[in-house]
Protein backbone atom coordinates (compact mmCIF):
# COMPACT_ATOMS: atom_id res chain seq x y z
CA UNK A 1 0.00 0.00 0.00
CA UNK A 2 0.93 3.50 -0.95
CA UNK A 3 2.72 5.96 1.94
CA UNK A 4 1.70 9.05 0.26
CA UNK A 5 -1.06 9.73 -2.09
CA UNK A 6 -0.73 12.93 -4.14
CA UNK A 7 -4.13 14.79 -4.99
CA UNK A 8 -3.62 16.67 -8.44
CA UNK A 9 -7.29 18.76 -9.14
CA UNK A 10 -6.39 20.17 -12.86
CA UNK A 11 -8.11 21.72 -15.83
CA UNK A 12 -6.73 23.57 -18.59
CA UNK A 13 -2.64 23.38 -16.95
CA UNK A 14 -1.31 22.21 -20.17
CA UNK A 15 1.53 24.70 -19.92
CA UNK A 16 2.31 23.35 -16.40
CA UNK A 17 0.89 20.41 -15.62
CA UNK A 18 4.14 18.32 -17.61
CA UNK A 19 6.27 19.83 -15.01
CA UNK A 20 4.54 19.67 -12.17
CA UNK A 21 4.52 15.97 -12.32
CA UNK A 22 8.15 15.31 -13.58
CA UNK A 23 8.61 17.51 -10.20
CA UNK A 24 6.73 14.96 -8.14
CA UNK A 25 7.71 11.79 -10.26
CA UNK A 26 11.27 12.55 -9.69
CA UNK A 27 11.39 12.81 -5.81
CA UNK A 28 13.71 10.82 -3.78
CA UNK A 29 11.13 8.14 -2.54
CA UNK A 30 10.56 4.30 -3.51
CA UNK A 31 8.35 4.55 -6.80
CA UNK A 32 5.86 1.96 -5.46
CA UNK A 33 5.70 3.88 -2.04
CA UNK A 34 3.57 6.85 -3.42
CA UNK A 35 1.21 8.00 -6.05
CA UNK A 36 0.02 10.32 -8.16
CA UNK A 37 -3.79 10.87 -8.26
CA UNK A 38 -4.62 13.70 -11.31
CA UNK A 39 -8.61 14.85 -11.30
CA UNK A 40 -9.28 16.35 -15.17
CA UNK A 41 -12.17 18.76 -15.06
CA UNK A 42 -12.25 18.82 -18.98
CA UNK A 43 -9.50 20.10 -20.15
CA UNK A 44 -9.97 21.93 -23.48
CA UNK A 45 -6.32 21.85 -23.70
CA UNK A 46 -3.55 19.48 -23.83
CA UNK A 47 -3.36 19.01 -19.56
CA UNK A 48 -5.06 15.10 -20.08
CA UNK A 49 -2.88 13.96 -23.12
CA UNK A 50 0.32 14.95 -21.57
CA UNK A 51 -0.88 13.15 -18.23
CA UNK A 52 -1.89 10.00 -19.90
CA UNK A 53 1.88 10.11 -22.17
CA UNK A 54 3.06 9.97 -18.57
CA UNK A 55 0.72 7.11 -17.14
CA UNK A 56 3.01 4.99 -20.10
CA UNK A 57 6.19 5.62 -18.40
CA UNK A 58 5.22 6.40 -14.73
CA UNK A 59 2.74 3.45 -13.84
CA UNK A 60 1.82 5.13 -10.30
CA UNK A 61 0.25 7.93 -12.45
CA UNK A 62 -3.40 7.65 -12.41
CA UNK A 63 -6.12 9.67 -14.19
CA UNK A 64 -9.43 10.53 -13.19
CA UNK A 65 -12.25 12.39 -15.26
CA UNK A 66 -13.94 15.40 -13.35
CA UNK A 67 -17.44 15.53 -14.40
CA UNK A 68 -18.41 19.12 -12.01
CA UNK A 69 -14.76 20.40 -13.05
CA UNK A 70 -14.55 22.40 -9.92
CA UNK A 71 -11.71 21.66 -7.72
CA UNK A 72 -13.78 20.81 -4.78
CA UNK A 73 -15.26 17.74 -6.50
CA UNK A 74 -11.63 16.62 -8.40
CA UNK A 75 -10.09 16.56 -4.58
CA UNK A 76 -13.06 14.11 -3.52
CA UNK A 77 -12.71 12.06 -6.44
CA UNK A 78 -8.75 11.29 -5.85
CA UNK A 79 -9.73 10.69 -2.04
CA UNK A 80 -12.32 8.31 -3.05
CA UNK A 81 -9.70 6.58 -4.55
CA UNK A 82 -6.89 6.98 -2.49
CA UNK A 83 -4.97 4.19 -1.16
CA UNK A 84 -2.23 5.77 0.91
CA UNK A 85 -1.71 6.76 4.56
CA UNK A 86 -1.43 10.13 3.75
CA UNK A 87 -2.99 13.04 1.41
CA UNK A 88 -1.77 16.07 0.04
CA UNK A 89 -3.03 18.78 -2.63
CA UNK A 90 -0.62 19.61 -5.23
CA UNK A 91 -2.22 21.71 -7.73
CA UNK A 92 -1.37 21.39 -11.23
CA UNK A 93 0.93 24.76 -11.58
CA UNK A 94 3.20 24.42 -8.67
CA UNK A 95 6.75 23.77 -9.01
CA UNK A 96 8.53 21.55 -5.56
CA UNK A 97 11.63 22.19 -5.77
CA UNK A 98 12.84 19.84 -3.09
CA UNK A 99 13.33 16.15 -3.81
CA UNK A 100 12.95 14.99 -0.18
CA UNK A 101 9.18 16.65 -0.39
CA UNK A 102 7.42 12.85 -0.06
CA UNK A 103 10.22 12.11 2.69
CA UNK A 104 9.37 15.46 4.45
CA UNK A 105 5.63 14.35 4.73
CA UNK A 106 5.57 11.36 6.07
CA UNK A 107 8.75 12.41 8.07
CA UNK A 108 6.25 15.44 9.56
CA UNK A 109 3.49 13.49 10.15
CA UNK A 110 5.69 11.09 11.89
CA UNK A 111 7.81 13.35 14.39
CA UNK A 112 4.52 15.56 15.30
CA UNK A 113 1.99 13.29 15.58
CA UNK A 114 -0.19 16.26 13.79
CA UNK A 115 -3.71 15.28 11.79
CA UNK A 116 -2.79 17.75 9.01
CA UNK A 117 0.16 19.57 7.65
CA UNK A 118 0.99 22.98 6.54
CA UNK A 119 3.37 24.68 3.80
CA UNK A 120 4.87 28.00 2.47
CA UNK A 121 3.07 28.44 -1.21
CA UNK A 122 5.50 31.40 -2.16
CA UNK A 123 4.69 32.57 -5.78
CA UNK A 124 8.32 33.03 -6.67
CA UNK A 125 8.18 30.41 -9.82
CA UNK A 126 11.40 29.97 -11.66
CA UNK A 127 11.31 32.80 -14.60
CA UNK A 128 8.48 35.12 -13.84
CA UNK A 129 7.96 38.25 -16.08
CA UNK A 130 7.45 41.65 -14.79
CA UNK A 131 4.11 41.54 -13.56
CA UNK A 132 4.37 38.16 -11.87
CA UNK A 133 7.00 39.57 -10.00
CA UNK A 134 4.93 42.37 -9.07
CA UNK A 135 2.07 39.75 -8.02
CA UNK A 136 4.47 37.95 -5.87
CA UNK A 137 6.34 40.70 -3.49
CA UNK A 138 2.67 42.16 -2.97
CA UNK A 139 1.00 39.10 -2.09
CA UNK A 140 3.84 38.14 0.28
CA UNK A 141 3.30 41.70 2.11
CA UNK A 142 0.72 42.38 5.05
CA UNK A 143 -1.42 44.37 2.27
CA UNK A 144 -1.34 41.76 -0.69
CA UNK A 145 -3.11 38.63 1.45
CA UNK A 146 -4.42 38.17 4.75
CA UNK A 147 -2.28 38.40 7.85
CA UNK A 148 -3.80 35.47 9.95
CA UNK A 149 -2.30 32.99 7.14
CA UNK A 150 0.59 31.46 7.54
CA UNK A 151 1.18 30.41 4.08
CA UNK A 152 4.27 33.05 3.58
CA UNK A 153 5.63 32.43 7.18
CA UNK A 154 9.32 30.39 7.71
CA UNK A 155 8.63 28.92 10.85
CA UNK A 156 8.27 25.29 11.88
CA UNK A 157 4.91 25.43 14.41
CA UNK A 158 1.77 24.03 15.46
CA UNK A 159 -0.50 26.36 13.81
CA UNK A 160 -4.63 26.41 13.25
CA UNK A 161 -5.99 24.50 10.19
CA UNK A 162 -8.31 26.98 8.44
CA UNK A 163 -5.76 28.92 6.08
CA UNK A 164 -2.75 26.33 5.70
CA UNK A 165 -3.44 22.84 5.93
CA UNK A 166 -2.80 20.75 2.89
CA UNK A 167 -1.94 17.77 3.71
CA UNK A 168 -4.16 14.95 5.92
CA UNK A 169 -3.79 11.44 7.51
CA UNK A 170 -6.39 9.06 6.04
CA UNK A 171 -8.85 8.85 9.29
CA UNK A 172 -9.06 12.58 8.87
CA UNK A 173 -11.71 12.33 6.10
CA UNK A 174 -13.79 9.76 7.67
CA UNK A 175 -13.77 12.46 10.67
CA UNK A 176 -15.01 15.18 9.03
CA UNK A 177 -16.07 13.69 5.76
CA UNK A 178 -14.95 15.34 1.90
CA UNK A 179 -14.84 18.65 0.84
CA UNK A 180 -17.69 20.86 -0.03
CA UNK A 181 -18.71 20.28 -3.40
CA UNK A 182 -20.99 23.73 -3.48
CA UNK A 183 -18.04 25.44 -3.23
CA UNK A 184 -15.71 26.26 -6.49
CA UNK A 185 -13.09 28.41 -4.62
CA UNK A 186 -12.20 28.41 -0.95
CA UNK A 187 -13.18 24.45 -0.42
CA UNK A 188 -9.82 24.20 1.42
CA UNK A 189 -10.90 26.84 4.19
CA UNK A 190 -14.13 25.91 4.85
CA UNK A 191 -13.02 22.03 5.03
CA UNK A 192 -10.10 23.34 7.60
CA UNK A 193 -12.49 24.74 9.59
CA UNK A 194 -14.21 21.29 9.95
CA UNK A 195 -11.14 20.19 10.85
CA UNK A 196 -10.36 22.75 13.19
CA UNK A 197 -13.98 22.71 14.89
CA UNK A 198 -13.53 18.49 15.15
CA UNK A 199 -10.55 19.84 17.18
CA UNK A 200 -7.90 18.17 14.77
CA UNK A 201 -4.03 19.76 14.97
CA UNK A 202 -1.88 21.05 11.90
CA UNK A 203 1.83 21.63 12.12
CA UNK A 204 3.68 23.80 9.71
CA UNK A 205 6.38 22.47 8.26
CA UNK A 206 8.66 24.95 6.30
CA UNK A 207 10.15 22.12 4.36
CA UNK A 208 7.11 21.44 2.37
CA UNK A 209 7.27 24.54 0.64
CA UNK A 210 6.24 24.12 -3.02
CA UNK A 211 6.17 27.26 -5.52
CA UNK A 212 2.96 28.34 -7.23
CA UNK A 213 3.34 29.64 -10.64
CA UNK A 214 1.63 33.67 -10.48
CA UNK A 215 -0.98 35.00 -13.00
CA UNK A 216 0.41 36.92 -16.04
CA UNK A 217 -2.27 39.66 -16.38
CA UNK A 218 -3.84 42.13 -14.48
CA UNK A 219 -6.96 40.78 -15.69
CA UNK A 220 -6.45 37.11 -14.57
CA UNK A 221 -5.36 38.56 -11.12
CA UNK A 222 -8.85 39.97 -10.63
CA UNK A 223 -10.37 36.93 -11.85
CA UNK A 224 -8.42 34.67 -9.52
CA UNK A 225 -8.84 37.07 -6.47
CA UNK A 226 -13.04 37.40 -7.40
CA UNK A 227 -13.29 33.73 -6.85
CA UNK A 228 -11.17 33.90 -3.75
CA UNK A 229 -13.55 36.79 -2.46
CA UNK A 230 -17.14 34.30 -3.76
CA UNK A 231 -15.88 31.46 -1.72
CA UNK A 232 -14.73 33.71 1.26
CA UNK A 233 -18.62 35.27 1.32
CA UNK A 234 -19.82 31.58 0.75
CA UNK A 235 -18.07 30.62 3.32
CA UNK A 236 -19.25 33.26 5.69
CA UNK A 237 -23.05 32.42 4.70
CA UNK A 238 -22.10 29.38 5.84
CA UNK A 239 -20.39 29.40 8.74
CA UNK A 240 -20.53 33.18 10.33
CA UNK A 241 -17.60 32.56 12.16
CA UNK A 242 -15.77 32.35 9.57
CA UNK A 243 -15.39 35.90 8.64
CA UNK A 244 -12.78 37.97 10.21
CA UNK A 245 -11.75 41.65 9.80
CA UNK A 246 -8.99 41.24 7.71
CA UNK A 247 -11.65 39.63 4.74
CA UNK A 248 -13.90 41.60 5.61
CA UNK A 249 -11.89 45.01 4.65
CA UNK A 250 -11.55 45.02 1.23
CA UNK A 251 -15.41 44.70 0.92
CA UNK A 252 -16.46 47.63 3.41
CA UNK A 253 -13.58 49.55 1.44
CA UNK A 254 -14.69 49.08 -1.82
CA UNK A 255 -18.67 49.50 -0.49
CA UNK A 256 -17.99 53.06 1.05
CA UNK A 257 -16.48 54.18 -2.39
CA UNK A 258 -19.62 53.21 -4.01
CA UNK A 259 -21.88 54.25 -1.15
CA UNK A 260 -20.42 57.70 -0.20
CA UNK A 261 -20.43 59.78 -3.05
CA UNK A 262 -24.16 58.95 -2.90
CA UNK A 263 -24.07 60.31 0.87
CA UNK A 264 -22.81 63.28 -0.19
CA UNK A 265 -25.51 64.84 -1.79
CA UNK A 266 -27.47 64.55 1.79
CA UNK A 267 -24.41 64.90 4.21
CA UNK A 268 -22.06 67.30 2.05
CA UNK A 269 -19.77 66.51 4.77
CA UNK A 270 -19.07 63.91 4.07
CA UNK A 271 -17.32 64.25 0.74
CA UNK A 272 -14.31 65.37 2.81
CA UNK A 273 -13.85 61.98 4.79
CA UNK A 274 -14.21 60.14 1.22
CA UNK A 275 -11.78 62.23 -0.11
CA UNK A 276 -9.30 61.94 3.04
CA UNK A 277 -9.61 58.61 3.46
CA UNK A 278 -8.99 57.88 -0.14
CA UNK A 279 -5.90 59.90 -0.28
CA UNK A 280 -4.85 57.47 2.66
CA UNK A 281 -5.60 54.52 0.79
CA UNK A 282 -3.33 56.09 -2.16
CA UNK A 283 -0.43 56.87 -0.02
CA UNK A 284 -0.36 53.55 2.17
CA UNK A 285 -0.53 51.61 -1.26
CA UNK A 286 2.12 54.11 -2.69
CA UNK A 287 4.40 53.97 0.18
CA UNK A 288 4.44 50.35 0.56
CA UNK A 289 4.78 49.72 -3.25
CA UNK A 290 7.95 51.73 -3.22
CA UNK A 291 9.34 50.31 -0.03
CA UNK A 292 8.82 46.48 -1.17
CA UNK A 293 9.94 47.30 -4.66
CA UNK A 294 13.20 49.32 -3.67
CA UNK A 295 15.48 46.68 -4.29
CA UNK A 296 13.42 46.01 -7.87
CA UNK A 297 13.94 46.66 -11.52
CA UNK A 298 11.86 49.51 -12.52
CA UNK A 299 9.34 47.56 -14.63
CA UNK A 300 8.44 45.73 -11.93
CA UNK A 301 7.93 48.38 -9.38
CA UNK A 302 5.36 51.03 -11.23
CA UNK A 303 3.21 47.16 -11.36
CA UNK A 304 3.57 46.53 -7.54
CA UNK A 305 0.70 49.38 -6.87
CA UNK A 306 -1.76 48.05 -9.88
CA UNK A 307 -1.48 44.65 -8.57
CA UNK A 308 -2.58 45.43 -4.94
CA UNK A 309 -5.53 47.06 -6.50
CA UNK A 310 -6.35 44.27 -8.37
CA UNK A 311 -6.07 42.13 -5.65
CA UNK A 312 -7.90 44.44 -2.90
CA UNK A 313 -10.86 45.36 -5.95
CA UNK A 314 -11.21 41.89 -6.98
CA UNK A 315 -11.47 40.35 -4.02
CA UNK A 316 -14.13 43.15 -3.18
CA UNK A 317 -15.93 42.27 -6.29
CA UNK A 318 -16.17 38.55 -5.85
CA UNK A 319 -17.39 38.73 -2.39
CA UNK A 320 -20.58 41.27 -3.36
CA UNK A 321 -20.81 39.41 -6.34
CA UNK A 322 -21.73 36.58 -4.10
CA UNK A 323 -23.69 38.14 -1.77
CA UNK A 324 -26.19 39.26 -4.22
CA UNK A 325 -26.52 36.25 -6.43
CA UNK A 326 -27.68 34.79 -2.64
CA UNK A 327 -29.79 37.27 -1.22
CA UNK A 328 -31.35 37.27 -5.37
CA UNK A 329 -32.07 33.19 -4.85
CA UNK A 330 -33.67 34.04 -1.22
CA UNK A 331 -36.13 36.55 -2.80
Amino acid sequence: MPAVSIIVPVRNEAKFIGATLRSLLAQDFPPGEFEVLVADGGSTDETASIVRGMQVEFPNVRLFFNPKRISSAARNIAIRHMAGHFAVIVDGHCHIPDRQYLRNIVDAFESTGADTLGRPQPLDAPNPTAFQRAVAVARASRLGHNPESDIFSDEAKFVPPQSTAIAYRREVFHRVGLFDERFDACEDVEFNHRVHAAGLTCYFCPKLKIVYHPRGSWKGLFIQLGRYGSGRARLALKQFESLTLPALVPPLWVLWLVLAPILCVVVPEIGWLYLGLLALYATVIGAGSLWLGRNLPLGVRWRVPLVFVGIHFGFAWGFWREVGRRAKLRV
